[in-house]
């Protein structure tokens, strides 16, 4: 049978049927308790938990690195001066040439 053929006559038979205007026993208290069970969405609490998940790796790789920064030796780097020995060499070195510092 074609399928157009089967479709006129299901909405043929579909339209001999009489409306039915009646409600099934106790409809709106399903529906009232249904709503009644939903919960608003907090979209927070899904960011919260992702950045939560997300710290964890973070730590992870926070400790990682810095074990690792730690036990590599230094190499390729000269010893750094203290603080106060660059300042004095800052300051004696303009005292050096007077006529310029004016």
């Amino acid at each position: 049978m074609k399928t157009a053929k089967l479709e006129q006559k299901l909405l043929a038979a579909a339209r001999t049927v009489p409306a039915d205007d009646r409600v099934p026993y106790a409809f709106e208290k399903g529906i009232m308790a249904r709503i009644r069970d939903l919960r608003p969405v907090d979209r927070w609490a899904g960011w919260s938990r992702l950045l939560w998940q997300a710290a964890v790796p973070c730590v992870a790789l926070t400790v990682v690195l810095s074990a690792l920064a730690v036990s590599l030796p230094a190499t390729g780097q000269k010893a750094q001066t203290p603080l106060d020995v660059q300042f004095e060499t800052v300051v004696y070195a303009a005292m050096d040439y007077p006529e310029g510092s004016w």
